[in-house]
């Protein structure tokens, strides 16, 4: 026991060691394991969902001014016995990667976060949630400026030419577009993220302000398929307006 009046010694704490390289490795194949389950499943819920999902890739086709003539009888062509086999495919591979996003970036978070101090930690679940509505809200901007980008390149072609998709070309071209909004629509993820860690800060992100509106046109420019100019703007005012909401988020955070 100790003695009166003196206080018992304080007992140093023993840090935990840090993960080897085999560790690392060993938690790397668990969690990419975890991430092709998933993605596995949701794959195969989406097969049996194929039709509801290609019909609702085609609805934009639907309310161009010329619908009853791109389409037949609300159907898209395809001109190779293999072709239809490889839009299934197709269709399937992507719809299972939204459906196991939400598990794909927990896994990733997980797999990051043994690096992180304590207070960063916390953000785990916040981080995943936010990207997956900013994931979606990419994928609906995309829904709503697809009809008037269609009708925009349409136009182009003049009264002498009709549009007759092929099923296969125009779903590359509806999902490249899903897939160039939804990812773009995280980078207000990644910014925030370097400033937790402390690489950027409010004030940084501030003076930043006008180039970033700069760097935001020519990116919607570059990786947007349409090459529209209503394209460009359903991409680039959300995506500036997401840039000032992190530069308030990382303020009201005092980073």
């Amino acid at each position: 026991m100790p003695a009166a009046g003196r206080s018992a010694p304080v007992q140093e704490r023993i840090p935990a060691p840090e993960m080897t390289l085999m560790g690392h490795l060993e938690e790397l194949r668990s969690r990419l394991f975890k991430i092709v389950v998933a993605y596995a499943v949701a794959s195969t819920a989406a097969w049996f969902l194929y039709e509801h999902l290609l019909r609702l890739l085609i609805s934009p086709l639907a309310k161009l001014p010329a619908a009853d003539q791109i389409l037949r009888n609300g159907q898209l062509i395809y001109t190779a016995p293999t072709e239809a086999f490889l839009v299934r495919l197709k269709v399937v591979a992507f719809a299972g990667l939204i459906l196991a996003l939400p598990i794909i970036l927990w896994q990733l978070w997980r797999f990051v976060t043994p690096g992180l101090h304590k207070n960063e930690k916390r953000y785990a679940l916040p981080f995943v949630l936010v990207s997956m509505v900013l994931f979606a809200l990419g994928v609906s901007v995309a829904f709503a400026s697809l009809p008037k980008a269609l009708e925009v390149l349409a136009g182009f072609a003049g009264n002498e030419l009709v549009l007759l998709p092929k099923a296969a070309d125009y779903l590359s071209f509806v999902l490249l577009l899903i897939v160039a909004f939804g990812v773009s629509f995280e980078f207000p993820i990644a910014l925030l993220g370097l400033t937790i860690v402390g690489v950027l800060s409010s004030e940084k992100l501030r003076r930043f302000r006008r180039a970033a509106w700069v760097i935001i046109l020519v990116v919607a420019a570059v990786i947007t398929p349409t090459q529209d100019p209503i394209t460009l703007v359903m991409m680039s005012i959300p995506l500036g307006l997401l840039f000032e909401a992190t530069v308030v988020t990382a303020r009201l955070m005092k980073k």
